[in-house]
């Protein structure tokens, strides 16, 4: 029996797509090379996990889902920002992602970075004017907000900035979830928390129980991140395997062993499921969404 996420899912992937096309610039315009990188890297590719927890989330809360496209493509496009620049040379140096060359191997380094920065900028472009969000100036600047923390010193800039000082160093299991609570956490948490405040009267027990939902599936991913690191192989995952292993990066199965990393990834699904329990079966997606999380291959 299908899951209420698989019923879903390609009308989603769709709905996202098409947004994001719209939002980006056309491959014809002036500086077409440029333009171009934008697109590579954004549209025909990606689990789009982050724009599945907005619709979810607003699912699960009894939200108009045309609110909440702008949020969608605000947070996948400072991922795909965040993706580009993660792979140049001069930090992990990946030849592949999304099954296919990486942004500056198919455009060289200097287009890649403007991409990606152009990419960032336009997440709050989206954030500020499209006409199909909220018109209450308060919820859009909090979206803001939360998408900046994320992105910023606080959030996945941050986390890579430890990323990179730990390369070859035995980080404790507190300093190795702290830094990926930032570099992958903080931009699912934002992710959900953002669909979350498009309902300010939403009971602040239910906030409360999405944000722990999130926090415990941020970690959740990179968990599985790090163990498919080992198990999977460069073909499924989209992106060489064993990259952290070869770079010296600090991972959960280094540091706890696999055993152990696969025991408290079960620990956060639970968690995560647990956090849900205030909500009905309007939250079934979103649960199908942990579900996936710590049972994916790619």
């Amino acid at each position: 029996m299908a899951t209420e996420l698989e019923r879903v899912m390609d009308d989603w992937l769709a709905r996202i797509e098409d947004r994001l096309a719209h939002w980006l610039p056309p491959k014809k315009r002036y500086n077409a090379r440029f333009h171009e990188a934008m697109r590579y890297s954004t549209l025909g590719g990606g689990k789009r996990i982050r724009p599945l927890l907005i619709y979810a989330t607003g699912v699960a809360t009894g939200q108009d889902l045309d609110q909440l496209d702008g949020p969608a493509c605000a947070v996948e496009m400072i991922h795909v920002y965040s993706l580009i620049h993660d792979d140049l040379p001069c930090m992990d140096d990946d030849d592949l992602r999304r099954g296919k060359p990486t942004c500056h191997k198919a455009f060289g380094e200097a287009t890649a970075v403007l991409a990606g920065d152009a990419l960032q900028a336009l997440a709050f472009k989206v954030l500020s004017t499209d006409p199909a969000m909220t018109d209450d100036p308060a919820i859009r600047l909090g979206m803001i907000a939360t998408i900046a923390t994320a992105a910023g010193y606080q959030g996945m800039a941050g986390g890579q900035a430890i990323d990179l000082d730990s390369v070859g160093k035995k980080l404790s299991l507190v300093a190795l979830e702290e830094m990926h609570i930032y570099k992958t956490g903080e931009l699912i948490r934002a992710a959900v928390n953002m669909a979350a405040s498009n309902r300010p009267d939403l009971a602040p027990e239910l906030a409360r129980g999405l944000n722990r939902y999130a926090e415990c599936i941020g970690l959740a991913f990179q968990i599985r991140d790090d163990i498919l690191d080992i198990e999977g192989d460069t073909e499924t995952l989209g992106k060489q395997s064993g990259a952290d292993q070869a770079l010296g990066k600090p991972t959960f199965p280094d540091i706890i062993g696999l055993s152990e990393s696969k025991a408290r990834l079960h620990e956060l699904h639970q968690q995560a499921l647990a956090a849900l329990d205030g909500f009905d079966a309007s939250a079934d997606i979103l649960r199908d969404i942990a579900n996936y999380i710590v049972a994916r291959i790619h």
